[in-house]
Protein backbone atom coordinates (compact mmCIF):
# COMPACT_ATOMS: atom_id res chain seq x y z
CA UNK A 1 0.00 0.00 0.00
CA UNK A 2 1.58 3.48 -0.70
CA UNK A 3 1.87 5.48 2.62
CA UNK A 4 2.80 8.70 3.18
CA UNK A 5 6.30 9.60 0.95
CA UNK A 6 4.49 7.68 -2.21
CA UNK A 7 1.29 9.63 -1.56
CA UNK A 8 3.18 12.68 -1.25
CA UNK A 9 5.25 12.14 -4.46
CA UNK A 10 1.97 11.58 -6.31
CA UNK A 11 0.45 15.03 -4.75
CA UNK A 12 3.87 16.84 -6.04
CA UNK A 13 3.49 14.74 -9.48
CA UNK A 14 0.43 15.39 -9.99
CA UNK A 15 0.17 18.96 -9.08
CA UNK A 16 2.75 20.17 -11.81
CA UNK A 17 0.71 17.71 -14.46
CA UNK A 18 -2.88 19.08 -14.16
CA UNK A 19 -3.46 21.94 -11.82
CA UNK A 20 -5.36 24.58 -13.78
CA UNK A 21 -6.64 22.09 -15.87
CA UNK A 22 -10.62 21.94 -16.16
CA UNK A 23 -12.63 19.02 -16.33
CA UNK A 24 -14.59 18.49 -19.22
CA UNK A 25 -16.43 14.89 -18.50
CA UNK A 26 -16.31 12.25 -15.81
CA UNK A 27 -16.30 8.78 -17.01
CA UNK A 28 -17.00 6.46 -14.08
CA UNK A 29 -16.47 2.92 -14.84
CA UNK A 30 -16.64 1.08 -11.09
CA UNK A 31 -19.50 2.88 -9.10
CA UNK A 32 -18.41 0.84 -6.00
CA UNK A 33 -15.57 3.12 -5.68
CA UNK A 34 -17.48 6.37 -5.49
CA UNK A 35 -18.75 6.68 -1.38
CA UNK A 36 -19.70 10.32 -1.84
CA UNK A 37 -22.18 11.03 -3.22
CA UNK A 38 -23.50 7.72 -3.66
CA UNK A 39 -25.16 8.22 -6.71
CA UNK A 40 -22.13 7.94 -9.81
CA UNK A 41 -24.10 10.55 -11.83
CA UNK A 42 -24.02 13.19 -8.82
CA UNK A 43 -20.28 12.61 -8.91
CA UNK A 44 -19.89 13.21 -12.32
CA UNK A 45 -21.83 16.68 -12.25
CA UNK A 46 -20.34 18.00 -9.92
CA UNK A 47 -16.72 17.47 -11.34
CA UNK A 48 -18.11 18.63 -14.28
CA UNK A 49 -16.68 22.01 -15.54
CA UNK A 50 -14.51 22.53 -12.31
CA UNK A 51 -10.73 24.00 -12.72
CA UNK A 52 -8.22 21.67 -10.91
CA UNK A 53 -6.18 24.27 -8.45
CA UNK A 54 -4.27 22.81 -6.27
CA UNK A 55 -3.92 19.18 -5.00
CA UNK A 56 -2.82 18.85 -0.91
CA UNK A 57 -2.72 15.83 1.26
CA UNK A 58 -3.30 14.57 4.43
CA UNK A 59 -2.00 11.31 6.44
CA UNK A 60 -2.81 8.74 2.81
CA UNK A 61 -5.81 10.93 1.68
CA UNK A 62 -5.08 13.03 -1.96
CA UNK A 63 -7.67 16.23 -1.70
CA UNK A 64 -8.07 17.89 -4.65
CA UNK A 65 -9.55 21.66 -4.50
CA UNK A 66 -11.64 22.80 -7.40
CA UNK A 67 -13.08 25.80 -8.01
CA UNK A 68 -16.30 24.81 -5.59
CA UNK A 69 -15.90 21.07 -4.66
CA UNK A 70 -12.86 18.80 -3.55
CA UNK A 71 -12.22 15.78 -4.26
CA UNK A 72 -10.70 13.05 -1.56
CA UNK A 73 -8.71 10.20 -2.89
CA UNK A 74 -7.66 7.28 -1.17
CA UNK A 75 -5.46 5.00 -3.21
CA UNK A 76 -5.65 1.86 -1.04
CA UNK A 77 -3.79 -0.80 -2.16
CA UNK A 78 -2.43 -0.78 -5.63
CA UNK A 79 -4.35 2.71 -7.02
CA UNK A 80 -2.78 4.84 -9.91
CA UNK A 81 -3.39 8.06 -11.48
CA UNK A 82 -2.18 8.75 -14.48
CA UNK A 83 -1.93 11.26 -17.11
CA UNK A 84 -2.04 10.53 -20.38
CA UNK A 85 -2.66 12.31 -24.12
CA UNK A 86 -5.34 12.43 -26.13
CA UNK A 87 -6.82 8.78 -28.23
CA UNK A 88 -4.23 7.15 -25.81
CA UNK A 89 -5.11 3.20 -25.25
CA UNK A 90 -7.02 2.62 -22.11
CA UNK A 91 -5.75 -0.23 -19.88
CA UNK A 92 -8.04 -3.13 -18.42
CA UNK A 93 -8.07 -1.86 -15.19
CA UNK A 94 -8.78 1.73 -15.75
CA UNK A 95 -11.95 2.67 -13.44
CA UNK A 96 -11.88 6.37 -13.08
CA UNK A 97 -11.09 9.11 -16.67
CA UNK A 98 -11.39 12.51 -15.80
CA UNK A 99 -11.30 14.05 -19.17
CA UNK A 100 -9.69 17.76 -19.64
CA UNK A 101 -11.00 20.69 -22.19
CA UNK A 102 -7.37 20.40 -23.27
CA UNK A 103 -7.33 16.43 -25.02
CA UNK A 104 -5.70 15.35 -21.91
CA UNK A 105 -6.88 12.99 -19.56
CA UNK A 106 -6.45 11.36 -16.05
CA UNK A 107 -6.81 7.97 -15.34
CA UNK A 108 -7.50 6.10 -11.96
CA UNK A 109 -6.36 2.61 -12.23
CA UNK A 110 -6.56 0.24 -9.60
CA UNK A 111 -5.91 -3.90 -10.15
CA UNK A 112 -7.79 -4.45 -6.56
CA UNK A 113 -10.41 -1.92 -6.68
CA UNK A 114 -10.02 -1.09 -3.00
CA UNK A 115 -9.64 3.27 -3.94
CA UNK A 116 -12.21 5.43 -2.80
CA UNK A 117 -13.45 8.89 -3.77
CA UNK A 118 -15.40 11.60 -2.26
CA UNK A 119 -16.67 14.42 -3.29
CA UNK A 120 -17.60 17.89 -1.01
CA UNK A 121 -18.53 21.02 -1.25
CA UNK A 122 -15.54 23.43 -0.95
CA UNK A 123 -14.03 24.01 2.51
CA UNK A 124 -15.92 20.07 3.88
CA UNK A 125 -13.61 18.11 3.14
CA UNK A 126 -11.49 18.14 6.22
CA UNK A 127 -14.41 18.43 8.47
CA UNK A 128 -15.90 14.88 7.06
CA UNK A 129 -15.18 11.11 6.97
CA UNK A 130 -12.99 9.82 6.10
CA UNK A 131 -10.67 12.99 6.54
CA UNK A 132 -11.66 14.61 9.84
CA UNK A 133 -10.42 11.05 11.38
CA UNK A 134 -6.88 11.33 10.30
CA UNK A 135 -4.32 11.63 12.63
CA UNK A 136 -1.02 13.75 13.09
CA UNK A 137 0.65 14.10 9.74
CA UNK A 138 4.57 13.53 10.47
CA UNK A 139 5.78 15.37 7.53
CA UNK A 140 3.22 18.49 7.68
CA UNK A 141 2.49 18.68 11.56
CA UNK A 142 4.26 19.84 14.67
CA UNK A 143 4.39 16.22 16.64
CA UNK A 144 3.66 16.87 20.28
CA UNK A 145 5.43 14.55 21.98
CA UNK A 146 3.24 15.66 25.39
CA UNK A 147 -0.06 14.93 23.64
CA UNK A 148 1.51 11.35 22.27
CA UNK A 149 2.81 9.79 25.33
CA UNK A 150 0.07 9.64 27.17
CA UNK A 151 -1.76 8.25 24.12
CA UNK A 152 0.81 5.31 23.48
CA UNK A 153 1.96 3.76 26.74
CA UNK A 154 -1.91 3.41 28.11
CA UNK A 155 -2.42 1.09 25.34
CA UNK A 156 -1.83 -2.86 25.70
CA UNK A 157 -1.48 -3.38 21.87
CA UNK A 158 2.07 -3.59 20.54
CA UNK A 159 3.77 -0.83 18.82
CA UNK A 160 3.64 -1.90 15.41
CA UNK A 161 0.02 -1.99 15.75
CA UNK A 162 0.18 1.96 17.64
CA UNK A 163 1.90 3.69 15.27
CA UNK A 164 -0.35 1.81 12.29
CA UNK A 165 -3.43 3.10 13.59
CA UNK A 166 -4.31 6.00 11.04
CA UNK A 167 -6.23 8.24 13.52
CA UNK A 168 -3.39 8.20 15.91
CA UNK A 169 -0.37 8.85 13.18
CA UNK A 170 -1.27 9.64 9.46
CA UNK A 171 0.67 8.42 7.53
CA UNK A 172 2.84 5.41 8.95
CA UNK A 173 2.44 1.47 6.82
CA UNK A 174 4.04 -1.19 7.06
CA UNK A 175 7.30 -0.17 5.67
CA UNK A 176 7.62 2.84 7.40
CA UNK A 177 7.00 1.63 10.84
CA UNK A 178 9.66 -1.48 10.66
CA UNK A 179 12.07 0.89 9.66
CA UNK A 180 11.39 3.29 12.53
CA UNK A 181 10.97 1.01 15.17
CA UNK A 182 14.54 -0.52 13.92
CA UNK A 183 16.04 2.54 14.01
CA UNK A 184 14.77 3.23 17.51
CA UNK A 185 15.88 -0.15 18.63
CA UNK A 186 12.41 -0.99 20.07
CA UNK A 187 11.12 -4.77 19.23
CA UNK A 188 7.59 -4.19 17.11
CA UNK A 189 5.49 -6.36 19.84
CA UNK A 190 6.45 -4.46 22.96
CA UNK A 191 3.74 -3.12 24.56
CA UNK A 192 2.89 0.76 24.19
CA UNK A 193 2.42 0.84 27.75
CA UNK A 194 5.63 -1.11 28.45
CA UNK A 195 7.75 2.30 26.67
CA UNK A 196 9.30 4.91 28.94
CA UNK A 197 8.75 9.03 27.65
CA UNK A 198 12.42 8.50 26.21
CA UNK A 199 11.54 5.48 23.82
CA UNK A 200 8.14 7.65 22.45
CA UNK A 201 10.28 10.59 21.86
CA UNK A 202 12.87 8.50 20.12
CA UNK A 203 10.20 6.69 18.06
CA UNK A 204 8.73 9.71 17.05
CA UNK A 205 12.16 11.25 15.61
CA UNK A 206 13.00 8.34 14.37
CA UNK A 207 9.15 8.35 12.22
CA UNK A 208 9.90 11.77 11.16
CA UNK A 209 13.25 11.69 9.94
CA UNK A 210 11.96 8.28 8.15
CA UNK A 211 9.40 9.68 6.21
CA UNK A 212 11.20 12.81 5.73
CA UNK A 213 14.25 10.82 4.18
CA UNK A 214 11.42 9.00 2.03
CA UNK A 215 9.88 11.50 0.75
CA UNK A 216 12.88 13.37 -0.57
CA UNK A 217 13.76 10.14 -2.38
CA UNK A 218 10.31 9.94 -4.00
CA UNK A 219 9.25 7.46 -1.94
CA UNK A 220 9.48 2.95 -1.96
CA UNK A 221 9.29 1.65 -4.67
CA UNK A 222 7.40 -2.04 -4.01
CA UNK A 223 5.78 -4.32 -5.81
CA UNK A 224 3.54 -2.08 -8.20
CA UNK A 225 4.28 1.88 -6.95
CA UNK A 226 5.27 4.01 -9.32
CA UNK A 227 4.41 8.12 -9.09
CA UNK A 228 1.79 9.81 -11.27
CA UNK A 229 4.66 10.22 -13.96
CA UNK A 230 5.87 6.39 -13.83
CA UNK A 231 8.85 7.03 -11.63
CA UNK A 232 10.09 4.78 -9.22
CA UNK A 233 11.09 5.68 -5.58
CA UNK A 234 14.25 5.32 -4.51
CA UNK A 235 14.06 4.88 -0.58
CA UNK A 236 14.22 1.10 -0.90
CA UNK A 237 17.99 1.19 -1.85
CA UNK A 238 18.28 2.32 2.01
CA UNK A 239 15.73 -0.06 3.66
CA UNK A 240 17.49 -1.59 7.13
CA UNK A 241 14.75 -4.54 7.92
CA UNK A 242 11.40 -4.12 5.25
CA UNK A 243 11.87 -6.67 2.99
CA UNK A 244 15.54 -7.90 4.29
CA UNK A 245 14.75 -11.21 5.66
CA UNK A 246 18.01 -13.52 6.04
CA UNK A 247 19.99 -10.75 5.21
CA UNK A 248 22.58 -9.16 7.57
CA UNK A 249 21.76 -6.54 9.70
CA UNK A 250 23.43 -3.13 9.26
CA UNK A 251 24.03 -3.17 12.76
CA UNK A 252 25.24 -6.29 14.33
CA UNK A 253 25.37 -8.80 11.03
CA UNK A 254 22.91 -10.98 12.85
CA UNK A 255 20.19 -11.81 9.88
CA UNK A 256 17.03 -9.92 9.76
CA UNK A 257 13.46 -12.28 11.05
CA UNK A 258 10.25 -11.99 9.93
CA UNK A 259 7.10 -12.69 11.49
CA UNK A 260 3.34 -11.68 11.78
CA UNK A 261 1.94 -9.16 14.40
CA UNK A 262 -1.86 -8.69 13.77
CA UNK A 263 -1.45 -10.29 10.22
CA UNK A 264 1.46 -8.00 9.20
CA UNK A 265 4.63 -8.99 7.92
CA UNK A 266 6.52 -7.72 10.28
CA UNK A 267 11.01 -7.20 9.90
CA UNK A 268 13.39 -6.82 12.77
CA UNK A 269 16.29 -7.55 14.19
CA UNK A 270 16.21 -10.17 16.99
CA UNK A 271 19.61 -8.73 18.39
CA UNK A 272 19.03 -5.25 18.57
CA UNK A 273 15.37 -4.93 18.88
CA UNK A 274 14.44 -6.37 22.34
CA UNK A 275 10.90 -6.96 23.41
CA UNK A 276 10.61 -4.26 26.51
CA UNK A 277 8.19 -5.64 29.77
CA UNK A 278 5.94 -3.19 31.65
CA UNK A 279 7.59 -2.06 34.49
CA UNK A 280 5.93 -3.57 37.72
Amino acid sequence: MPELPEVETVRRTLKTLITDKTIESVDVRFAKMIKKPDDVHAFEMMLKGQTIRDIKRRGKFLLFILDDVEMVSHLRMEGKFATRPDNDPENKHTHVIFTFTDGTSLHYNDVRKFGTMHVFRKGEALEQLPMKQVGVDLYLDQVEVDTLYPKITKSTRAIKNILLDQQLLAGLGNIYVDETLFRSSIHPMTKGQALSREDVELILIEAQAVINEAVEQGGTTIRSYTSADGNMGMFQQTLNVYGQTEKPCPVCDTPIEKTKVSGRGTHYCPICQVIKQPEE
